[in-house]
């Protein structure tokens, strides 16, 4: 994770918060006050969120510390202590909440990808995100997905080179819209082709896609049309795949599997706080 950039979305979300001031933490309790801030799973799950916890509270008191007894990745049970903070009770409680409020997200994120993940039980197809992100969250999701045992797919329209159905159809054709790309493209970054028919899937190939998205086609459609791709373009599976039917493609051949609920419509893991004073 970069840590720099964590910094700054951290100060954005306690900015938000704060605003000017905590005006009921201040008039309850003097700067001099010191206390305890204890995170406890009220859930098993995976959990995510280490750093949040340190650089947040550092934020707001230099002299803050808190001890972890967790690591990121790790399977937590319900009430497991997760970690404590020390520090002064007033930014304590100005923290608590954007901090809780991202590590509940993102151990939700890791738990429900490590589902994803058992139940799919592949030693070659891995699962992957997308950018159905929430704005702002990107770069913390994607990382709990990797803390879940999952994989990143594209951080954003910047990194790699995705031709969709849109592009296809303004451009004329995938041979079209490849052609286009290619003689502008540095030689970085790869491109990826949406397909929908097999007619497409021969297209793509012909054009030399690095990798193909079967958008929307069933394990046995999937695993019929792998056997006309060439070794070294990569496949990938997207559309309509639920826990409930993940495993059914575990056998299709296909490299990987982009899940949007990863991210989009997660339930974040239940964490409870607790402040004690000293």
């Amino acid at each position: 994770m970069n840590k720099l950039k964590l910094r700054l979305l951290l100060e954005q979300f306690f900015l938000e918060d704060i605003g000017e001031r905590d005006v009921t933490s201040e008039l309850i309790f003097g700067e001099e006050e010191q206390g305890e801030i204890v995170f406890i799973a009220k859930d098993n799950g995976i959990f995510s969120g280490e750093e949040i916890i340190r650089t947040g509270f550092a934020i707001l008191d230099e002299s803050a510390e808190a001890t972890l007894y967790v690591k990121d990745g790790d399977q937590i049970e319900k009430g497991q202590k997760l970690a404590v903070v020390q520090g002064a009770v007033t930014n304590l409680l100005k923290g608590e909440r954007v901090v809780l409020n991202l590590v509940q997200r993102m151990s939700g994120i890791a738990t429900k990808t490590n589902e994803a993940v058992k139940i799919l039980n592949s030693s070659h197809t891995k699962v992957v995100d997308t950018r159905k992100t929430t704005p702002g969250l990107r770069m913390l999701e994607k990382y709990a997905v990797r803390c879940g045992g999952g994989f990143n797919h594209r951080f954003g329209l910047y990194d790699a080179v995705m031709i969709k159905d849109n592009h296809i159809s303004f451009a004329g054709g995938i041979q079209e819209a490849i052609s286009k790309v290619r003689s502008n493209l540095g030689h970085m970054v790869k491109v990826e082709v949406e397909i929908e028919t097999k007619e497409q899937l021969l297209e793509a190939i012909e054009a030399k896609a690095d990798v193909i998205m079967f958008d929307n086609r069933t394990p046995e459609e999937i695993k019929e049309w792998l056997s006309l791709v060439p070794t070294g373009i990569m496949t990938e599976a997207s559309g309509g795949i639920t826990l409930d039917n993940l495993a059914s493609y575990k056998d299709t051949g296909v490299d990987v599997i982009s899940l949007g609920f990863l991210t989009h419509s997660v339930k974040s893991l239940d964490i409870s706080v607790k402040v004690n004073i000293h």
